[in-house]
């Protein structure tokens, strides 16, 4: 892969943005590096998005943005279905991704980081939904935008375009973490991820997407009572000693 590095410690996978002297702003490429990334993470615990060099991701590529100034209507449609799969795949990736963002993270930046289960911003990160300044609109991510930061906030930032920063991002809930340490910060999140049983942790995100009715919820919970790995666990607990996950 040439615009996306991916690497492996144990269980942890870190895919890393490799665009540092565009920061990190996406094309046809790093699109479908992405999305093939995303959907193939194996048996790995937990999934770090980040971004080389100073900025997270600044969006989209302005040599990809001129190109599609060229493109027809139905190749338009099928250029932002492209980029909707990629959002897509982070957002359904089976297992929690966490984004580390630093610099800026614009326009579909801001996609990445509402698709992303936790996200975690050094003070410094500046954010915004600024496709409105070039008189297009944030359409593909609003829906993950809308379901992390709600109408509100999306009515004032998606309309205005405007620049907010690390703090701003926390209250709306953008980000869920401001750390000066932001290393330090997700590595401790990866920590409480392994303590969790491996299978748990996947369908507690599934439970967060997939929101079931009552019935679904009572079935779900009986599959995971009735599961080894549930049965580890609660027997680990009413043992007093650690689940087998943790040895």
């Amino acid at each position: 892969m040439a615009a996306l590095r991916v690497e492996q410690a144990g269980d942890t996978l870190r895919m890393t943005m490799d665009r540092a002297d565009r920061r990190n702003a996406f094309d046809a490429d790093l699109i479908r590096e992405l999305t093939e990334a995303f959907s193939a993470v194996g048996d790995a615990r937990a999934v770090i998005l980040a971004g080389e060099g100073e900025s997270f991701s600044a969006g989209a590529d302005v040599d990809w943005m001129r190109a599609s100034i060229q493109l027809s209507y139905e190749e338009n449609v099928a250029d932002a279905r492209r980029l909707r799969m990629m959002l897509d795949a982070i957002n359904t990736c089976a297992v929690p991704v966490i984004a580390r963002v630093q610099g800026h993270a614009l326009g579909g930046g801001c996609g990445l980081v509402a698709c992303s289960d936790v996200a975690v911003a050094a003070p410094n990160a500046i954010f915004a939904f600024s496709e409105v300044k070039l008189g297009i609109i944030p359409s593909v991510i609003s829906p993950f935008a809308l379901a992390k930061i709600g109408e509100s906030a999306a009515r004032r930032y998606f309309v205005t375009g405007e620049r907010f920063d690390a703090a701003t991002a926390f209250r709306i809930g953008l980000v869920h973490e401001v750390a000066e340490d932001i290393d330090a910060a997700v590595e401790r999140i990866v920590a409480e991820l392994r303590t969790a049983g491996p299978e748990a942790g996947r369908h507690a995100k599934q439970l967060v997407l997939e929101r079931p009715d009552a019935l679904g919820t009572e079935r779900r919970i009986a599959q995971r009572r009735t599961s080894e790995e549930g049965q580890e666990g609660l027997l680990a607990f009413l043992e007093k000693r650690p689940p087998s996950w943790t040895a």
